[in-house]
């Protein structure tokens, strides 16, 4: 905050602080108030199978505009222009495949089954040995992303009253590990639509507002000339974030699970489809208040305080408050997703699977909410060392891609599929991908790429294998 006076600084803390904290006390109180119907694991897990369109819309949306898409993208926009857009849009692009082939296709497996999380699925097409190695990786994967979440908040606090990254990191944690842990996917939900509300109205005042702060449109289209202006390509951002980022906005669990909350097809197919739409208009803001930072605030030594910076230096205190509000809101709404993930595969998939098969709902629950404060605190952990948001994001987006691509879109539209191929496509795709990280320095997205391309290849030549196989013995 040093571009102004110290008592206007003293003075926004003054502002800031407590209204941040009175949206957090309600945060955690609204989530208290909606978990006191929750009473069991189908509760928690699917929220009795009853959101419709529009909650179904509030939650998916909440979810997928977090740490990535405004501060993540913000940076990449200040780093590099309107290539950015690609990391939202690529979301969107997810998301339209999700509610119109995925999403309706899995739901109904999942009503018919009394499927409750993805590893549930997995396990119905796949047999036991393709959950228990999906959870295993997906659990340390997730950690990362949750973490991405406390740094951004942890930036969010810091920018506005001066908090240390790491009491930020702390405090973020355990106001989102609260609310969420008491009631699950029922009480978020509810919260969510209490959080895009906030989020949608900070960002339709900032943005504004924050052009207007830099001389208007002719400014910052001014900002974008060179590289700065090209859309299709930039350092780290462009169209070659579509193998990373559009796979894990199709099969992330997170997602998933939120669809078996759905009452009905319909339900999915309007209310994804709507996100997906809310997600393409999005993307548009990150890039250009990226490009408005770069205008008022060039050589910010850490990209990821642009956002943070611009709502705190240039624009008026309370829309500034509004706005550091809604990035509060965004970070938080995505972390609940994320802590959705870890909680049902760690109780549902690992315990009440191999540890405790006759566990009773109340033991699942507990075991399901200990799971997410656990995970809360490793993210916290990891949060304090890590560095920058986009990096953490990239290992859990790379990993659900490459991971989690090729079995789900196989176990609903490929019968012919079978654990071998599945288990092939899991080992050698994430050994793609990490052989590709460490034997070159690549491009973001690069690594997804050839992960994918190696599963895909892998898991078809030992299908056909197999199927060979069977053929040459009904022959004998």
């Amino acid at each position: 905050m040093s571009g102004r006076p110290r008592s206007q600084q003293y003075a926004l803390v003054n502002l800031h602080l407590p209204i941040l904290l009175v949206y957090a006390f309600g945060l955690v109180v609204a989530g208290l108030w909606y978990s006191r119907k929750v009473s069991s694991t189908r509760d928690f897990f699917v929220a009795g199978r009853q959101l419709g369109a529009g909650l179904l819309f509030s939650t998916m949306l909440a979810a997928n505009i977090g740490a990535g898409s405004t501060v993540g993208a913000t940076s990449l926009g200040y780093a590099s222009g309107l290539s950015a857009w690609w990391w939202v849009g690529s979301a969107g692009f997810g998301s339209i495949v999700l509610a119109f082939w995925i999403g309706p296709r899995i739901r109904a497996v999942a009503a018919r089954h009394d499927l409750r999380t993805v590893g549930d699925f997995l396990e119905y097409r796949y047999g036991h040995s393709v959950r228990a190695l999906i959870t295993v990786m997906l659990w340390f994967g997730t950690i990362a992303i949750l973490a991405g979440q406390l740094i951004a908040l942890a930036w969010v606090l810091n920018a506005a009253i001066g908090l240390p990254k790491s009491v930020g990191c702390l405090l973020s944690g355990i106001v989102m590990t609260i609310y969420f842990s008491a009631g699950g996917i029922a009480s978020s939900a509810r919260v969510n639509l209490i959080q895009l509300t906030v989020l949608l109205l900070g960002f339709a005042l900032a943005l504004p507002l924050s052009v207007d702060s830099v001389g208007g449109w002719d400014v910052v289209t001014g900002v974008a000339d060179g590289d700065y202006g090209n859309f299709w390509n930039g350092p780290n951002s462009g169209w070659i974030l579509i193998p990373m980022l559009v796979p894990a906005f199709i099969v992330s669990p997170g997602l998933l699970q939120k669809v078996y909350s759905a009452t009905d097809d319909r339900a999915v197919r309007v209310g994804v489809g709507a996100t997906a739409v809310a997600l393409l208009l999005f993307a548009v803001i990150p890039p250009i208040l990226g490009l408005v930072a770069l205008s008022a605030h060039p050589g910010l030594e850490n990209p990821d305080l642009a956002l943070p910076t611009l709502l705190m230096e240039s624009v008026p205190p309370v829309v500034g408050s509004l706005g550091l509000v809604a990035l509060f809101s965004a970070e938080v709404s995505s972390a609940d997703a994320i802590l959705f993930m870890l909680a049902t595969s760690l109780s549902q998939d690992l315990y009440r699977r191999y540890l405790s098969p006759e566990a009773d709902d109340v033991t699942v629950l507990r075991v399901a909410r200990l799971a997410a404060a656990g995970g809360g605190a490793l993210g916290v952990a990891l949060s304090v060392v890590a560095e920058s948001v986009i990096d953490v994001m990239t290992i859990f987006y790379t990993l659900v891609s490459v991971s989690l691509f090729v079995p789900i879109i196989a176990g609903l539209y490929l019968r012919w599929t079978r654990t071998p191929e599945i288990l092939t496509a899991i080992v050698t795709g994430v050994t793609a991908v990490l052989v590709t990280h460490l034997a070159a320095t690549v491009q973001i997205g690069i690594s997804a790429m050839v992960g994918l391309i190696v599963s895909v290849t892998t898991a078809g030549l030992v299908g056909a294998a197999r199927i060979s196989m069977r053929q040459e013995r009904r022959e004998r």
